[in-house]
């Protein structure tokens, strides 16, 4: 479990990174598939969302590892 919820944080917090380098900078796309759970308008703010839950996930995972 702690090694699933450590890949989970690893994807959500890069695909969260790549997604905001995306919107500021253009033309950087890493992790595609996030782009399709984003709302449209919403972009920004659901990558934020991303890195905040592979945060929390990596937390998680170091909680469980104790």
């Amino acid at each position: 479990m702690q090694k699933v919820l450590g890949f989970v944080s690893f994807v959500l917090i890069v695909g969260g990174l790549a997604g905001l380098v995306h919107e500021w900078i253009g033309g950087f796309r890493l992790f595609g598939f996030l782009r399709y759970v984003t709302p449209e308008g919403y972009e920004v703010y659901a990558n934020v969302v991303f890195i905040v839950v592979g945060v929390a996930a990596g937390a998680l995972a170091e909680a469980k590892s104790r």
